[in-house]
């Protein structure tokens, strides 16, 4: 080998080792691919803790108590098949003039319990022609009995306990809608 030869090789040997004569390091691999946890489906069931709400059309429910005060309560309107299944379920408080207001296709005998519901609620149970048939009132939290005033109805409002007794709300007590009119409900 010349010594040009040989003055190459060193060189270019030099090149490929660092200064104590060990050969570069290997370019790193590439990580491997992140592996995502597969996502859990959507919650469907409405009466479930992490179910998802759609927000709510809001309106007001005005009653007309025995002495002829008024009454005003905003409210969440429960049209549909699953905001009526949720209704105030999971809610740690409702507070004093907030309600719900659950509206049926047509007047008929119903019946609600307080499934997963964690405070205590009046109900007060209106007919077709916006007169109270009359209140469950103090419904127990966390129970699957049937609550009725044993008269057919078509809306239900729910407020915080202790409302109905504190307003004079009662049989016969007349009510009026803002906000629930235009409100397609499904059967």
């Amino acid at each position: 080998m010349s010594r040009v030869s040989l003055a190459a090789a060193l060189v270019v040997l030099g090149a490929c080792t660092d200064a104590k004569g060990s050969p570069p390091p290997k370019p790193a691999a590439p990580p491997p691919p992140k592996v995502e946890a597969p996502k859990a489906p959507p919650i469907t069931d409405p009466a479930e803790e992490k179910y998802v709400s759609p927000a709510l059309p809001m309106g007001k429910v005005t009653l007309a108590d025995a002495y002829g005060g008024k009454h005003v309560v905003e409210v969440e309107i429960a049209a549909t098949r699953d905001s009526r299944t949720r209704g105030l379920m999971w809610r740690t408080q409702l507070e004093n003039g907030k309600g719900m207001l659950f509206l049926f296709s047509r007047q008929q005998p119903l019946s609600f319990w307080m499934r997963n519901t964690l405070i205590p609620l009046d109900m007060i149970f209106i007919d077709q022609d916006l007169k109270v048939v009359g209140c469950v009132e103090n419904a127990e939290p966390k129970t699957l009995s049937g609550r009725n005033p044993g008269k057919e109805s078509q809306f239900v409002l729910e407020v915080p306990a202790g409302w109905c007794a504190k307003q004079g709300v009662g049989a016969g007590t007349a009510v009026k809608f803002d906000g629930a009119e235009s409100l397609k409900v499904e059967p």
